[in-house]
């Protein structure tokens, strides 16, 4: 992203709105708003925001596994899998006592 292609004033905003919001809509941009020459706020179309929140997420998930991992808190691959494995198993006996 160009931050000098993204930049518009408060007052740019104001007068043209419904184009502005359908552009960065249409083209899932992110625009820096700018109100008496400092940088305010930041509009974004939503479905990049939810990719940006979903990025995050995930960014979170991988420095809090770092973690567990640094501290040796984690369980061999086997035994992770043999636990899956039987959740699985009494989700289906569950399952088939709920149809019965």
């Amino acid at each position: 992203m160009k931050f000098s292609e993204s930049i518009k004033t408060i007052s740019y905003l104001k007068t043209h709105a419904s184009e502005v919001i359908r552009d960065v809509a249409k083209n899932q941009k992110t625009l820096i708003i700018t109100h008496n020459g400092e940088a305010k706020v930041v509009l974004q179309d939503v479905k990049l925001y939810e990719k940006t929140q979903e990025s995050i997420a995930l960014l979170k998930i991988l420095a809090l596994s770092g973690k567990e991992i640094k501290n040796r808190k984690y369980k061999p691959l086997n035994t992770s899998l043999k636990n899956v494995r039987g959740k699985i198993n009494e989700f289906k006996v569950e399952q088939k006592k709920v149809q019965s």
